[in-house]
């Protein structure tokens, strides 16, 4: 048995799995937690690795191995490999009036022509996670530090990097073996994946100079080797590696229900828009993975059922009990304000209250629908840049709801395809590392739940838009 290794590297912990390289089957695993905050010393991130290792037995036995990781974060070395300072995260957002400046500047001072700019050039809006964002807030802030910037990453680089055996002290040599992804590098806002190119303009321009940035491999490329001879494969984004780990193609959207909500597709043709909700990034197989996040997802379900004081499991089985549509009743779950549509200071309604509708089953399925509705919003921001959906996979906490998926087949009108639980960045991190070995992608099957798509309720979706429209675009 030839065994490979996929790592997820995220914001809140490290999991690495083992797996056949031939079928998929998970041998054993391993995790460990992340330090909290919105900077963190990236040394953190390899005590944890090498923890999350040692859980799953080692890698002796491992033929390769492949790093999936958060997106944006800035890793900026010196001359002799060394951090400089701790890697800023996507979640930090000092950086925010950098983006906004470098918007402006693109435009000459009006923002709406710079984002036309940054949409046409590179796919995606500079926003305060984006990499750019941030040197160009080093660079502003901390000027002396901005200076020794020798060479800049990403997480998953960083850390592909340490396993290949650089580090602190690598220097020159360590610097050129530097390596990414276009998934990873898409993220940037500094790279082009329609030209598989570097944007150095602009990292002159707002960073102050040009320094070494890691190679960007092909999907099945092997970027170097760990001392033990494992090859490591160039690693994606975790938006991109949790695709490979679902199995997702062209025509497949991917909703994925966690504390917020991502709507991403597989596309064979980059996106570029202007309004910022849809961010144009490459996928980890040579495709685009044109991807929208909404911030209200499953603390909706969370809240409900606290508020009716019921279990979720209870709150599933009264939202299946009610009547799609929940007679009438219709909830706004913009509790923390919204990114899609972009309405920060929007907060939650419910409306269409009769005494007749006002049950608790009404409310339930109300809830549910309300977060579908959100994300069939996202889904319409990709279908304005040109997605065909024809499938949508539902993963994360949320999407093992019997309810949600039944009421999202409806909302939809799409089948609806469930992966098991697992992890799916690690997964198609893994699957990724086979496919280096082997020259081609592996076919890993996975257990799924199947839902047709159902007698569709178009009611509910114009219903929900017509009060977003009224409640907030309008204003």
């Amino acid at each position: 048995m030839t065994l490979v290794a996929g790592i997820d590297s995220s914001t809140q912990s490290c999991k690495v799995v083992i797996r056949d390289a031939a079928t998929g089957a998970l041998v054993r695993s391993g995790r460990a937690s992340h330090p909290e905050g919105t900077e963190v010393d990236p040394q953190f991130w390899f005590s944890a690795l090498q923890e999350a290792i040692a859980q799953a037995g080692g890698l002796d036995d491992v033929a390769a191995i492949s790093v999936g990781g958060q997106q944006h974060g800035m890793v900026v070395l010196d001359e002799s490999g060394a951090v400089i300072r701790p890697a800023l995260l996507w979640n930090d957002t000092r950086s925010a009036a950098a983006a906004t400046d470098i918007i402006a500047d693109a435009g000459n001072g009006d923002a709406e022509a710079g984002a036309v700019y940054w949409a046409q050039r590179t796919g995606t809006l500079p926003v305060s996670s984006i990499t750019l964002a941030k040197l160009r807030w080093l660079k502003d802030n901390e000027p002396e530090n901005a200076a020794k910037v020798a060479a800049i990453c990403l997480p998953h680089d960083w850390l592909s990097w340490r396993l290949a055996g650089y580090g602190p002290g690598s220097g020159a040599e360590g610097l050129a073996a530097l390596a990414t992804d276009r998934s990873d590098a898409s993220g940037t806002g500094y790279y082009r994946a329609t030209e598989n190119a570097y944007d150095l303009e602009a990292l002159e321009q707002h960073l102050g100079h040009i320094p070494i940035l890691p190679a960007v491999a092909g999907p099945l490329d092997s970027i170097g080797t760990t001392p033990a001879g494992a090859s490591i494969g160039p690693g994606a984004g975790d938006n991109a590696a949790a695709g490979l780990g679902v199995g997702a193609k062209v025509g497949d959207v991917v909703m994925s229900l966690g504390t917020s909500g991502t709507v991403f597709a597989v596309a064979d043709t980059p996106s570029a828009d202007a309004s910022g909700l849809v961010a144009g990034f490459a996928d980890a197989t040579g495709n685009y993975l044109p991807l929208v996040c909404t911030l209200n997802a499953t603390r909706i379900f969370d809240a409900t059922a606290s508020l009716m004081q019921v279990d979720l499991e209870e709150f599933n089985d009264l939202a299946m009990s009610a009547n799609p549509g929940s007679d009438g009743l219709t909830l706004l779950p913009y509790f923390d304000g919204e990114r899609t549509p972009n309405l920060p200071k929007a907060t939650g309604s419910l409306h269409g209250i009769t005494r007749a509708n006002y049950t608790a089953a009404n409310l339930a399925r109300s809830a549910v629908e309300a977060v579908i509705c959100s994300l069939a919003d996202g889904l319409r921001a990709l279908e304005a840049q040109g997605v065909e959906a024809q499938r949508i996979i539902l993963v994360g906490g949320g999407a093992q709801s019997r309810a949600l998926q039944q009421i999202a087949a409806q909302v939809l009108g799409l089948p609806i395809t469930v992966p098991a639980p697992g992890e799916y960045v690690a997964d198609g991190a893994a699957r990724q590392a086979a496919g280096v070995l082997a020259g081609a992608f592996p076919d890993w099957t996975r257990d799924t739940t199947q839902v047709p798509a159902a007698e569709s309720t178009p009611q509910v979706l114009e219903r929900y838009r017509a009060l977003v429209k009224s409640q907030w675009l309008d204003k």
